[in-house]
């Protein structure tokens, strides 16, 4: 194949993970209130079209650097622009995402002779690369967490951090029962009866990583098939993050609060998140942050000044300090305040309770209320406060967050969101769709 063409399928994904903390090499814990974790520097190249890890960073910024210089002779169509509500359209395509319909111009720039069968084996010499990549992994398989030790033994060896269920790191070597690992900061030796590697990791690694398409472009169409002519089933904005239900040709299957749809790879990266071992000092210094930033979060919401009713046409609105008592929770607060605005209605990019929001901007206004500024975005809600571990053990005002689509936890199963256009704002069971990440902010 011509090499200009074949850069094009280069494409680099970052894995960001997290977990929580305790104490024995093998461990399962009650506690199940978990905190914000670092999603820094555990780099896995894991993108369909990637080939190679070592000098990754140096291979991309080449390839990058190649394949706009290859494009920038082949025009995009009006159909794909359409894709994206962006004025700007120079995304450079991948080699996934070529149609036919726009080979023979590349062909013709670059003098490439391209078929679908070559196509398709580069495909499968990149799925091959992916489990060989796999094959280095070590996954932890535990109730809760292992211990990561500086010696190979549970006697002489110092904990220096934590590998939780399902996370990952990249295998060193094995010392009799033992195995040698780097993950996110630490390195260090962990039991290997609780871990997997080799062709047991393949497949594990598939079921623990989540894929996911971040939204490049500023409003992108979600669309009932992996066709330009098939039906906008709604919109997603920039940042967004979607979980990959399946990867086609140039599209990928998401989830969305419409319903499962379709998305052009030409306005989405798209990743491999797996959570990362944390050191003790890492630990010690997240806590400190998110205790100073609850601490904050309720001090600001006790202060809060915002006294007077709001109204809009004939409905009024109580403030959110008058759900502030001595007897209740500022969570429980947060709850009833966001309640009373059920209704009214849903608004794409919206932010106002009363006369319309989407679902990041009814969370971020609701919480603003309360002194407390959230970003206004779905993907950027996984971030916030301190993990909780599951909907089993949310609480009222818990922010509760899905693909593509964000709620208020309310108690008793149930949130309160701002659903569709279609539904407006409204009551659901938390659980009618797969739940992400709750994060707690109080």
């Amino acid at each position: 194949m011509n090499k200009p063409f074949m850069q094009f399928a280069a494409l680099s994904m970052v894995a960001a993970m997290t977990f929580t903390t305790f104490d024995i090499d093998a461990y399962a814990s009650s506690n199940k209130v978990t905190s914000v974790l670092p999603q820094a520097g555990f780099t896995y190249a894991l993108g369909n079209n990637q080939v190679s890890l070592s000098g990754l960073q140096e291979t991309v910024e080449t390839e990058k650097a190649e394949a706009e210089e290859a494009s920038s002779s082949v025009s995009k169509t009006t159909a794909e622009a359409a894709e994206s509500e962006e004025t700007v359209t120079n995304v450079t395509p991948l080699a996934s995402t070529v149609t036919d319909s726009i080979l023979s111009d590349i062909q013709s720039a670059t003098g490439a002779i391209i078929s679908n069968s070559e196509i398709a084996e580069e495909k499968e010499e990149e799925e091959d690369s992916e489990e060989e990549l796999f094959k280095t992994l070590v996954i932890a398989k535990v109730n809760d967490y292992v211990n990561v030790r500086d010696y190979p033994s549970e006697e002489d060896g110092e904990i220096i951090g934590k590998l939780y269920d399902k996370s990952v790191g990249t295998f060193i070597e094995e010392d009799n029962g033992w195995y040698k690992i780097k993950s996110g900061s630490v390195e260090g030796y962990v039991k290997a009866e609780y871990c997997v590697t080799g062709d047991d990791a393949v497949d594990l690694a598939r079921e623990v990583g989540t894929r996911i398409a971040t939204v490049t472009t500023t409003t992108l169409k979600v669309r009932g098939g992996p066709s330009l002519d098939d039906e906008v089933l709604g919109l997603v904005p920039i940042e967004d993050q979607l979980v990959v239900e399946e990867e086609l040709d140039g599209w990928v299957k998401v989830s969305i609060e419409e319903g499962d749809g379709y998305v052009s790879l030409d306005y989405v990266t798209l990743s491999t998140e797996f959570v990362k071992a944390e050191s003790k000092a890492e630990e010690e210094a997240r806590l400190a942050k998110e205790k100073a930033a609850r601490e904050a979060a309720t001090k600001a919401a006790k202060e809060s000044t915002s006294t007077k009713s709001s109204s809009s046409g004939s409905s009024s609105y109580n403030s959110a300090s008058s759900y502030t008592t001595a007897t209740s929770s500022i969570g429980s607060a947060v709850a009833q305040f966001a309640l009373q605005f059920v209704g009214n209605p849903y608004v794409y990019g919206g932010t106002s309770l009363t006369n319309g929001a989407d679902c990041s901007g009814f969370v971020m206004s609701v919480y603003n209320n309360f002194g407390v500024s959230l970003p206004h975005s779905s993907g950027g809600d996984r971030s916030v406060g301190a993990a909780v571990d599951g909907l089993a053990n949310a609480q009222p005002g818990d922010i509760v967050c899905y693909s593509g689509h964000v709620a208020i936890y309310i108690g008793n199963g149930q949130i309160v969101h701002a659903s569709t256009a279609k539904t407006g704002i409204k009551v659901s069971d938390a659980n009618y769709r797969t739940v992400l990440a709750v994060r707690r902010i109080f």
